[in-house]
């Protein structure tokens, strides 16, 4: 009996482990995601603005311009940000 009960321990501290694992993972993505939509949200928020006008018979040429708009500031967001934008002050001292 007590050698079942150490066994059942281990399984339970695995399956535990896998599911802290599988948290951590999804946590991620979820981050990325809210990235990604931050950068690009109103680009793609426009462009499907644009597609509705048109499949209405109407003009999206001013939606068109502004995801157009949207999509070169988030460019030029995404170009000015790399690692060193995180790292604050790391290589100040050096």
């Amino acid at each position: 009996m007590r050698r079942e009960s150490v066994v059942h321990k281990k399984h339970d501290a695995q399956r535990g482990q896998g599911m802290t694992e599988y948290i951590i993972v999804v946590a991620l993505v979820a981050v990325a995601a809210i990235a990604v939509y931050q950068l690009f949200g109103q680009v793609v928020r426009s462009q499907t603005a644009a597609m509705a006008k048109e499949l209405a018979g109407e003009d999206g040429s001013e939606q068109s311009r502004m995801a157009q708009t949207a999509a070169e500031a988030a460019a030029a967001q995404v170009a000015a940000k790399t690692l060193k934008s995180f790292t604050g002050n790391a290589g100040a001292g050096q």
